[in-house]
């Protein structure tokens, strides 16, 4: 049997198994198990051989960091995050991807990213975000919880170095107005069990084109109700969660998916959400 794994801390309920079990499926490939291994902070420096005995894994928090020092090479995608979630085994040598950013790509390619786009958030997703928008041309207003202004400085900063010419400004997020092609909410506002929060006014909603939620729990935030109910297009992180994965396979065996396959898991994937929170 070809293992797979998830590694993390703590690691409870996990879409992960879900998702690549069915890819691992469509792939034909029933000689493939997932599982989901827990690995304390304190023991992932010991873990290279443990790691070694997969054929690939994903790598969730708090570790992504902490794999690099394990890993043989580090792919482009890595290097520019200097973040690790998928590992690939081959021939005794780990490389290090980061496919968080394909995920995001592919479940937002019918966006607007290279509009005017403002980004709620400057964390570990709004970071990625941020630099990816950049490099496909968006004007990016970053808006902030005041303690946040220092972090949303840093990764300005590190967005003008990775993407010279790059056009970001930086708002509070109280104080965001104007009008916007794409709004992004990179923020946990909205995200089980507070389903009733939302992190804009509706009036910065309907100003805005079309509208991407990174969280997929619930499957359809109150920002997303909301943009739907004004007609515009909204996005909710389950495919994120999903191309995010179909790009593990990609690297892992040269997995191909039609896009309907796909739509199907994401499907899936909403509706063992839903079910969770019944």
């Amino acid at each position: 049997m070809n293992r797979y794994a998830l590694i993390g801390h703590p690691l409870g309920h996990s879409m992960s198994p879900l998702i690549h079990e069915k890819l691992f499926a469509l792939s034909g490939k029933s000689d493939c198990s997932y599982e989901l291994i827990d690995i304390a902070p304190e023991e992932i420096a010991n873990s290279r051989e443990l790691i070694s005995s997969l054929c690939g894994l994903n790598v969730t928090i708090p570790h992504k960091q902490a794999v690099i020092g394990l890993v043989d090479k580090l792919a482009e995608s890595a290097q520019r995050y200097n973040s690790v979630n998928c590992i690939d085994c081959k021939n005794g040598v780990l490389t290090g991807y980061n496919t968080d950013c394909d995920g995001f790509l592919r479940s937002a390619e019918q966006l607007p990213l290279g509009g005017n786009v403002a980004i709620l958030g400057c964390g570990g997703v709004g970071r990625m975000i941020a630099i990816e928008t950049a490099l496909h041309g968006g004007n990016i207003t970053l808006a902030v919880i005041p303690q946040d202004i220092k972090n949303a400085q840093l990764l300005m900063a590190e967005i003008l170095q990775k993407c010279s010419g790059a056009s970001v400004r930086i708002v509070e997020i109280t104080q965001l107005s104007g009008s916007f092609d794409l709004l992004i909410n990179a923020t946990p506002v909205g995200m089980y069990p507070k389903i009733d929060a939302c992190a804009v006014s509706d009036e910065i909603i309907k100003n805005s084109g079309s509208v991407f939620d990174v969280i997929y729990n619930p499957t359809e935030t109150l920002l997303m109700k909301k943009a739907r109910a004004m007609g515009k297009t909204a996005v909710g992180g389950a495919a994120m969660l999903v191309y995010q994965a179909v790009k593990a396979h990609e690297i892992w065996y040269g997995g191909s998916f039609s896009a309907a396959d796909i739509n199907g898991i994401i499907k899936e994937v909403e509706k063992a959400v839903d079910g969770m929170n019944k």
